[in-house]
């Protein structure tokens, strides 16, 4: 077991953990921010996608030994409660269904607009693969990306 300092959300958080520990069970289990879903466990779904340095990064495959200083934003990360401009996007165009992925997609479409604020339909696509929604809410996820690029300040 070795002790680390990670810094989640803006605050220093230490643990205590094997160097193979995957992130998303520190995130989970030992610091109780359970919007960070576990799916697959093979990085295949992006259920458990966060941002490491701003980029979307499936964190159940990422040892904790791996983090280093970087910088981790989990869902709740992104703001108060239902007030990022996805959030509400995904809200208001009835993106969610069972929701088991939605902090995975939303995680990967805030990583998507920081770096495009204004993207393609293509470029959407892109950049969400690899998110599975087994309810099949992808037009509605594009069409969700497309109304919070534009109101974040994007053209989309």
């Amino acid at each position: 077991m070795t002790n680390y300092r990670l810094k989640i959300n803006g605050q220093e958080k230490r643990v205590r953990a094997a160097s193979d520990t995957p992130l998303l069970w520190i995130l989970r289990d030992t610091l109780e921010l359970f919007g960070t879903k576990f799916g697959c466990g093979m990085g295949l779904c992006g259920a458990c996608t966060v941002h490491l340095n701003g980029v979307a990064t499936r964190s159940c495959l990422l040892p904790v030994s791996a983090v280093g200083v970087q910088s981790i934003t989990t869902i709740e990360g992104l703001g108060a409660p239902m007030q990022h401009p996805l959030q509400k996007a995904w809200c208001d165009h009835d993106v969610p269904q069972c929701g088991y992925c939605q902090s995975g997609q939303i995680m990967s479409a805030a990583a998507l607009l920081k770096k495009n604020p204004s993207p393609t339909d293509d470029q959407i696509n892109e950049a969400m693969a690899g998110n599975i929604c087994r309810c099949g809410t992808y037009p509605r996820i594009r069409i969700a990306i497309k109304d919070a690029a534009r109101k974040m300040g994007g053209s989309a």
